[in-house]
């Protein structure tokens, strides 16, 4: 054996052990966050598959589900209103062919009368309330209600407008910070640092790598919720990423890194899951919560095997 060879493997062993240990005790190394909340059941744009998305009449909904917390999109009017809204542009929502950034909070047009549940196609959401409704409005009518606000671009009015709502309305510590871009987080942070975040994709992609390379149970994770798309769902949507073989998912989720995350206080969230089968494997792969667009399945889930999800 050579003398490199000679030294490096009992070296590379004891890394290794050293690594699977840690990542199965995380608390030797790391204080684990205390959450302010649980979030078993995230109603996805406040329960888009059973009320018109993003309106009041789908959070009551939701509430009524006892959802955990809701999941938000935020928009900016031209007149500087923070208002809730998946897209910029209006055509899906409303049919009109208009950016909310080109109109008053006053001037914005109702919701079409049905919508489809993207995650669900070829499903449709209806109900009687058709008005888009402000994050302050919001905040207002559910005050300790945890929500995740997700901001898409990098707009720096948006970003210090919700994060003075969220400071007005004494909510950092149950409102979380959302983006898929980390140039955009990375403004959020600054704007309030109070405010609990989740990763970016790439963060995520970092977290999946450092978790690989053994490094996972060393390393500092400032990041407090894991929201992630569960990949055994993603070849379902034509717009969605792809995975080139059916072993991929496995290769990128593990029950090991799930159990490391949540040991040491970091929320693993999958979403957007609107079949039974899939709250299974979400939480039998050991997540903290699911995101749906149907509150009302998911309840009645959580309500049948309670047990047997939070023991998994």
């Amino acid at each position: 054996m050579s003398p490199v060879l000679y030294y490096a493997l009992p070296a590379l062993g004891s890394y290794v052990m050293l690594s699977v240990f840690f990542l199965r005790r995380p608390r030797l190394l790391h204080t684990p966050w205390a959450p302010a909340f649980l979030p078993r059941l995230g109603a996805h744009r406040a329960g888009s598959g059973e009320r018109l998305e993003h309106t009041m009449e789908a959070m009551e909904n939701s509430m009524a589900q006892r959802s955990d917390f809701l999941e938000l999109d935020c928009q900016l009017t031209r007149d500087g209103v923070v208002v809730v809204s998946h897209d910029e542009n209006l055509s899906r929502q409303s049919g009109v062919n208009r950016d909310v950034s080109s109109l008053d909070f006053e001037e914005l047009p109702l919701y079409k009368e049905e919508l489809e549940v993207y995650f669900s196609p070829g499903h449709f959401a209806h109900g009687t309330d058709r008005r888009m409704v402000s994050l302050e409005d919001m905040f207002r009518r559910f005050p300790r209600m945890p929500m995740s606000v997700e901001v898409k671009a990098v707009n720096e009015e948006l970003i210090n407008k919700v994060a003075g709502l969220v400071r007005h309305f004494d909510r950092s510590e149950i409102t979380i910070w959302a983006s898929e871009k980390s140039s955009v987080m990375r403004k959020c942070r600054a704007a309030n640092p109070e405010m609990p975040f989740a990763f970016t994709i790439s963060r995520g992609l970092w977290l999946v790598l450092v978790y690989y390379l053994g490094l996972l149970p060393f390393v500092h994770i400032p990041e407090r919720f894991f929201i992630c798309f569960l990949p055994t769902i993603i070849n379902r949507y034509p717009q969605g990423p792809r995975f080139p073989s059916a072993s991929s998912p496995r290769l990128i989720m593990r029950k090991s890194l799930i159990q490391h995350l949540e040991q040491r206080g970091v929320q693993v969230i999958f979403w957007c899951l609107n079949e039974e089968s899939d709250f299974e494997a979400a939480y039998g792969l050991g997540a903290t919560g699911v995101i749906t667009d149907y509150p009302t399945a998911l309840r009645r889930y959580l309500d049948n095997h309670g047990r047997a999800a939070q023991a998994s």
